[in-house]
């Protein structure tokens, strides 16, 4: 067995690597990556305009609309922020100037909104205001796809045009950033032209195109399809049993999508649709507090098998492996144990994560708990997590343990497995001295 996951390995490693290490994949995870601080911080004023006490909703009732501005500037506006960070990853890995990438990312995303022009006058905040104005809608998540490729798009015409030395070459002795912005002049009016004409002139609406093309895949992955749901952990474990972050390889293809499925479902609750209502039940979330507690393959319950073990070496790495595993790390255990490359401990670390996977997915569809509504950071204990991301939801936090339970019952008889050889080779190691 052991002969097979090796070999499978070594088919595996070149693929993986190649998804894992290429450019434009690593922009748009590394960008989505670096927005989480926005999006987590953004989540909480849902929490705060959300906390189910009596009498609360009409306690904030007059401050509604200023609390919820924190919320609309940071999640909501995340694919103008999507757009900087994935430009500048890029331009940098081309060696490019990494803030004008950003600019000229931006820039691309923002020519694909079309400006709503206020005639008559609204009055807002005791001002009455007219013009035109940018909606804030085409750049939240519904927007995120389009972001992304006007972005990757925007820094290739930037990267073509300095390797055609197509530039303003400003003499010796400017400052650097005098002449990176001069150099920038020819990509900024191409970009302009490429995006501004076909959307203003023509009506080819890009971002439309992608969201319709890609709707399928989307439904797939993170709405609520149960095949979608399950194939996405097998993968993500099946990649780490050889010892490749699993996320870190299917992370640049499934983390748009869980972005854009856990903010759809903040701003529909946000306007007010139930919890319960929500259009997305496979966002990272659900995962996170369920099918992974303690991390990738729901290890948790693993650790604790470890601590309870006859092998002084299993009982230490539990006892070593539980305070990571409560905040969801568990790269000492797949390491340590290990899991990685390990027949008997990876067959239970794919089936954990499905198992659950399919037990709280029947939960949510029967309405018995609801939809993930907000993004907490994914080291917040599971039983907190599961309460906090379901609008305070009891039920769902029980849903935590029993899951965990279950996992337990998985992972024991291979853990037995396990120990005994373990013990085997302790024992072994303890008559040779």
């Amino acid at each position: 067995m052991e002969k097979v996951l090796e070999r499978f390995a070594e088919k595996m490693m070149p693929v993986a690597n190649a998804i894992g290490s290429q450019r434009h994949m690593q922009a748009v995870r590394n960008g989505l990556i670096s927005i989480l601080p926005l999006t987590i911080v953004g989540s909480f004023f849902v929490i705060l305009l959300n906390i189910p006490i009596n009498g609360y909703a009409e306690l904030i009732a007059p401050y509604k609309d200023a609390l919820d501005i924190p919320f609309r500037f940071t999640v909501g506006i995340m694919s103008l922020y999507s757009a900087f960070t994935i430009g500048s990853f890029l331009g940098k890995s081309y060696k490019l100037d990494d803030v004008t990438s950003g600019f000229l990312a931006m820039l691309a995303t923002i020519l694909m909104i079309v400006p709503v022009n206020i005639k008559e006058g609204v009055t807002t905040a005791g001002t009455t205001v007219s013009g035109r104005y940018i909606p804030i809608a085409p750049l939240s998540s519904q927007g995120l796809f389009g972001a992304i490729v006007a972005s990757l798009i925007a820094v290739e015409i930037y990267r073509f045009v300095k390797e055609k030395k197509i530039e303003i070459k400003m003499p010796d002795g400017v400052p650097p950033v005098v002449a990176s912005s001069f150099a920038a002049l020819f990509p900024t009016l191409i970009i302009i032209i490429l995006f501004w004409i076909p959307r203003h002139f023509f009506g080819f609406d890009l971002n439309g195109i992608i969201s319709f093309a890609i709707s399928p895949l989307k439904v797939f992955l993170t709405g609520n399809n149960l095949i979608g749901g399950v194939l996405t952990q097998f993968f993500i474990c099946l990649f780490w049993i050889f010892g490749i972050h699993g996320h870190a390889v299917l992370g640049p293809i499934i983390r748009p999508f869980w972005d854009q499925a856990i903010i759809q479902n903040m701003e529909l609750f946000q306007a007010g649709t139930s919890a319960y209502q929500l259009p997305n039940i496979f966002t990272e979330q659900f995962f996170q507090w369920y099918a992974q507690m303690g991390g990738t393959g729901g290890t948790l319950a693993l650790v604790v098998l470890f601590m309870t073990s006859k092998s002084q070496y299993l009982k230490q790495l539990g006892k070593l492996s539980i305070l990571p595993g409560i905040f969801n790390i568990n790269e000492p255990m797949i390491f340590g144990a290990p899991i990685v490359m390990n027949p008997l401990l990876a067959v239970p670390f794919m089936l954990v994560p499905v198992v659950n996977t399919i037990i709280v997915y029947i939960f949510t569809a029967l309405n018995i708990i609801p939809r993930m509504m907000v993004k907490p950071p994914f080291t917040v204990p599971a039983p907190l997590g599961a309460l906090i991301t379901t609008n305070w939801n009891w039920m769902a936090c029980v849903l935590v343990f029993i899951c965990f339970f279950v996992s337990l019952a998985i992972y024991y008889p291979f853990f037995k497995l396990f120990e005994k050889r373990t013990l085997d080779n302790e024992n072994i190691q303890s008559a040779g001295e």
